[in-house]
């Protein structure tokens, strides 16, 4: 429903910051396109990463690779987005953060494509670390582009929304190999790479931030999409100049200034151990739950139903953030994640082995929603994209060692409880290191 115009007086030229123009903006239906329109990229973003995953028996037959093998060339995609990952957070800044996005899914598109037709393992694993290159720019900049649309008091619970994207990708990814598994993995990646075409999407419904806008100093661009977002309710007179934080310089060594240090430090290295926790098992559980006696087919669906697990995580996660904050929601699910680990690594029935995953993925992914969104809100304007590309870094390093680390000490024959033991400790470190970090529910972007 629209809100009666509120103008904001006109009292001579004067600036106003951004952020704070946000408080008077209403949730709009614009705001929930651009949501829709964003949570299938990050969605298309969860396929891209699984896909590999859950096509590895088929590679590993065709190319008799073996478990280590297997394990390099999951982790080629995420060595593609080590080095994507800093890059696309300077182009986000140049570009804009739209563009970026548009870009990241074109290139991912056209190079996920041409790996369908690779001929042998050197050229599968060549493409799928360039897909990795182009495909991270999506991570790294939908989160934050997402949350420089949105009015301050529905950010935090919206931003996990978009988050839910990852099991709708998940899910549609293991679909597709389910449903194409008798025409092989080929056919599964070129249905993959579709989801490039999403680029049109986004150009055609999702603005340009105005945050990113008014850092560039286009004002009337700025100016117009703050009108489009609230559909006519908020109007800046043209005398007023929007502004964003500047007193920092959207490079990377600003990121590690004395102002910014501790929190980027941390910020980082919970990437790191959260990632490692999460992914180290997700790539392996398919050989993880063979060990327990599930069929392949049993251990698609025993992921599938994880996956819908996930869902009420992000909706009980988003629904809490906005009441008790970023902190005593993260501290608190993760500390659940830990509990529904350990019952994973020990459990001794198959019902118990259910519970505790669904438990796991309950907590683990809520978790993730909010640490999505806060993120972004650590940083002023000028390296936010910057500080979700060190994010993002940080959780590929974790990805590119997890899977082969993992791999490693399955091929040497380590035991279900030891292997998901060592996993789950890094979630153990995550927990005490979020503690540290600066509270950001209902603050304005700097």
């Amino acid at each position: 429903m629209l809100h009666p115009a509120r103008p904001i007086p006109d009292a001579g030229v004067r600036t106003r910051n951004v952020g704070e123009v946000f408080r008077e903006v209403p949730l709009t239906r614009t705001h929930l396109q651009c949501c829709l329109v964003l949570f299938f990229v990050f969605a298309i973003e969860a396929w891209e990463m699984m896909i590999i995953v859950y096509t590895a028996p088929l590679i590993a037959a065709e190319f008799a690779l073996d478990a280590l093998a297997v394990g390099h060339l999951i982790g080629a995609m995420f060595i593609g987005m080590l080095v994507g990952a800093l890059a696309w957070g300077k182009v986000a800044e140049r570009i804009g953060r739209k563009h970026a996005i548009v870009w990241s899914l074109g290139t991912y598109g056209a190079i996920s494509l041409a790996s369908a037709f690779a001929p042998d393992y050197s050229t599968l694993y060549a493409l799928r670390l360039l897909s990795g290159v182009a495909a991270v720019g999506m991570m790294v900049v939908t989160f934050a582009h997402f949350q420089e649309l949105l009015p301050v008091r529905h950010r935090g619970a919206l931003t996990v929304y978009l988050a839910s994207g990852w099991p709708i990708g998940m899910l549609l990814a293991l679909g597709a190999t389910v449903w194409l598994l008798p025409y092989g993995w080929r056919a599964i990646i070129v249905l993959s790479s579709l989801g490039g075409l999403w680029a049109i999407a986004v150009a055609r419904w999702v603005p340009e931030s105005p945050y990113w806008l008014a850092s560039m100093d286009r004002q009337a661009d700025a100016r117009a999409t703050i009108n489009r977002l609230s559909q006519g309710t908020v109007q800046i007179p043209q005398s007023h100049i929007l502004q964003v934080d500047r007193s920092v310089a959207g490079s990377q060594r600003a990121l590690f200034s004395q102002a910014l240090l501790k929190v980027s430090l941390l910020q980082i290295t919970v990437n790191f151990t959260f990632s490692w926790g999460y992914w180290g098992l997700q790539t392996w559980l398919p050989t993880l739950l063979q060990q327990r006696g599930l069929s392949l087919p049993q251990s698609y669906g025993f992921i599938a139903l994880s996956a819908l697990c996930m869902i009420p995580g992000y909706m009980a996660a988003s629904y809490l953030t906005g009441r008790l904050g970023r902190k005593k929601v993260i501290v608190t699910f993760i500390s659940a994640s830990v509990l529904a680990g350990y019952g994973f690594a020990n459990a001794q029935t198959l019902e118990m082995l259910y519970l505790s995953n669904f438990a796991l993925a309950f907590f683990s992914l809520g978790a993730w929603g909010v640490w999505g969104a806060w993120i972004g809100e650590l940083y002023p304007t000028p390296l936010r994209t910057v500080g979700y590309g060190w994010a993002i870094f940080a959780q590929r390093v974790a990805n590119v060692l997890a899977p082969s680390l993992i791999g490693a000490l399955i091929a040497y024959g380590s035991s279900f409880n030891l292997t998901t033991t060592i996993i789950n400790g890094f979630l153990l470190v995550t927990v005490i290191l979020v503690v540290f970090i600066p509270e950001t529910e209902g603050e304005a972007l700097r």
